[in-house]
Parts: structure tokens; C-alpha cells; sequence
């Protein structure tokens, strides 16, 4: 999929709980970044306006084949546990995490856009924990128009997840629920944008502009040959699109 950037306060607190969930920690420069086989969580240490709780992307959400080693591991790691499918980070953060087996991690494509049995999430789980959605929580009465601007935008299958209507990318499916109150944008909270890994990175952008997008960092390629570009969807989520970062 890409990546989530958190802004924190203690990194290594950060990585502590990160690694007890399953992934690796690698460098990205003098960026500390998290390494889950589909995800890279990146964190940087500074203060942020608030955490998930409040916040248009609710929380990130993982699946495992089995839920109870992931919580002794948190546990042993001294990691709190909200419920028997929440967790949270050290600031806060909600975390969900599901039984990857079972029928709620199912996303069932609209007619005419795939095979439901062929889907990632209707697969039997290998690995030992995989990217499963993100979750944003919406005006009453968005989460259609939500869906339909990441199908349009970004090519997502447009589906049902549980009871959501849902938008399915490449190692991550996009939820959406409306709520009666606002919610805050992403950017300045401590998970602060969300990130999608892009092909053809400037000719994509150009295509977003084409369909009305406006960049609030238009598209820059560095030195080092990662290319990027940050935009805000129509309900506050930050996000960053990357290209060059799937080597990591």
C-alpha cells in the first residue's frame, strides 16, 4: 500500500510497541520506519494536536491467523490492550487487529468488479500479520461519496466490507462510516497522513489534476530518486503519494 506517518513524542516507546506487533525496524535516512510485509509505519518525533481518537482515519487495522500470541506479545511488551480486538499505542493511538480467518475480515466486491473467492481477504492466511483496512470516519451520509472519490481517484474496487462501504487498494482496503459529529483532519495529529506507493508517480499526478486535485506539495523528485507529492482528500485526510519507497 504505501505507508502511515506517525509524529510522536517517544520513538523508541513507538517502536517497542511496533515490534511486539510484528514488524521490523529499518532506517529511512534518519527516519526511524516499521516494516510490516505490506506497510511501513514511519515515525518521527515531534509534538502533535491530538491522536486518533477525534480524527477523520480512526485507526489503521491488521489481521493475524491467530489473536492471542499477538496479545501476549503486547502484553509481555507492556503494551495496554483496550479490548480482545483494540489496542493502542503509547499515545493513544487505536490499533485494531482481527482473526484473519474469519468472516468479518471479508471484502465483497460490487457486481462486475471481481471475483469474490479470488480476493486477498477470502484467502487463508500466511503470513503472520497483514495490512487490512483503514477506517475513516465520515460526515452522515458521505461514506458513498468517500468510496466513489478513492475508485475515481486512485482506481480502488468499490466493495462492502462487514457492514462498510469500502474502497480496495493493493494491501489495504479504505472503510468508511458516517458519524453525526466532525472530525478533525489527519494533519498535525499524531498519525498525520496516510501514504500511497505509485507507479509512474508524475505522470499520476498529472491525471489527479486533470480530475480537479489540487497538490498541497506538488509532485518533487529528490536527489536520492524518491519522488513525492502530499494532497487532502475532500474530508481531511492527509495524504502522501511516494514513489521509490517499495525498495525499503
Amino acid at each position: 500500500m504505501g505507508h502511515v506517518h506517525y509524529h510522536v513524542r517517544d520513538v523508541e516507546a513507538h517502536k517497542t510497541f511496533w515490534v511486539a506487533l510484528g514488524a521490523k525496524p529499518v532506517k529511512f535516512g534518519t527516519t526511524d520506519a516499521m516494516k510490516f510485509p505490506e506497510l511501513l509505519i514511519f515515525l518521527t518525533k515531534a509534538e502533535a494536536n491530538g491522536s486518533t481518537e477525534g480524527s477523520v482515519v480512526s485507526h489503521v487495522a491488521f489481521k493475524v491467523p491467530d489473536l492471542a500470541p499477538v496479545r501476549e506479545a503486547l502484553l509481555n511488551a507492556g503494551q495496554k490492550i483496550v479490548s480482545p480486538g483494540m489496542v493502542h499505542t503509547p499515545e493513544g493511538d487505536a490499533v485494531e487487529l482481527f482473526n484473519g480467518n474469519t468472516e468479518n475480515v471479508k471484502f465483497i466486491p460490487d457486481p462486475g468488479h471481481g471475483d469474490v473467492a479470488a480476493h486477498r481477504h477470502s484467502q487463508r492466511m500466511t503470513m503472520p500479520i497483514a495490512t487490512h483496512h483503514i477506517h475513516l470516519y465520515l460526515p452522515e451520509g458521505a461514506d458513498d461519496q468517500a468510496r466513489d472519490w478513492y475508485v475515481r481517484m486512485f482506481g480502488a474496487v468499490p466493495g462492502i466490507r462487514f457492514r462498510y462501504k469500502a474502497a480496495d487498494l493493493p494491501g489495504m482496503t479504505m472503510n468508511f462510516l458516517g458519524q453525526p459529529d466532525a472530525k478533525a483532519p489527519t494533519k498535525g495529529r499524531t498519525l498525520d497522513h496516510i501514504g500511497f506507493e505509485i507507479r509512474g508517480l508524475e505522470a499520476f499526478c498529472k491525471t489527479l489534476e486533470g480530475k480537479g486535485v489540487k497538490f498541497a506539495v506538488p509532485f518533487k523528485k529528490q536527489p536520492d530518486g524518491l519522488a513525492s507529492a502530499f494532497l487532502t482528500d475532500p474530508w481531511g485526510t492527509f495524504i502522501e503519494l511516494t514513489e521509490g519507497l517499495n525498495g525499503l
